[in-house]
């Protein structure tokens, strides 16, 4: 998969991912009586300037929408802009969210530079293999198991 951003890998610290897909912690849907809590706090740049030399790799980018109140027009990829600020201006690592779905989309969005990673949440409810199908769409040899070797020999 030379040819694809998507899939090269990813060092963070001390951990070296072998691609650019991750999953989100979906717990951050759950609140106590709609108002959000310390799990909910998601990052600003300068949060993500002081939080990198503490210890922190990477940050997960969502504006949230957690309240029914709250007006964020939402469509393709519509969060991948704050990914890319918080990248640009925190020189931190930035994971892009929302309404990321197929493998084309998250491809470009690494590609450009725009996040060094996607997650997927609602893509991994409908697919847990959107890895592998992923690869095969961007017309790569996806990364199995050796148990699962024969569904994609053919």
């Amino acid at each position: 998969m030379s040819s694809s951003a998507l899939f090269t890998r990813l060092s963070l610290r001390g951990l070296t991912l072998r691609d650019r897909i991750l999953v989100p912690p979906m717990c951050q849907y759950s609140s106590l009586d709609g108002f959000a809590n310390d799990w909910h706090m998601v990052d600003a740049i300068g949060l993500a300037t002081m939080i990198g030399p503490l210890g922190v790799d990477a940050v997960d980018c969502s504006s949230g929408g957690l309240v029914a109140e709250a007006t964020i027009p939402a469509g393709a990829g519509y969060q991948v802009p704050f990914a890319e600020r918080v990248r640009r201006e925190a020189a931190m690592p930035a994971i892009a969210v929302g309404l990321i779905t197929s493998p084309e989309q998250a491809e470009q969005i690494v590609r450009r530079g725009q996040a060094d990673g996607v997650m997927l949440a609602r893509g991994f409810l409908r697919d847990p293999y959107w890895p592998i199908h992923a690869a095969q769409a961007l017309g790569g040899k996806p990364t199995v198991p050796a148990q699962y070797l024969r569904a994609y020999s053919a």
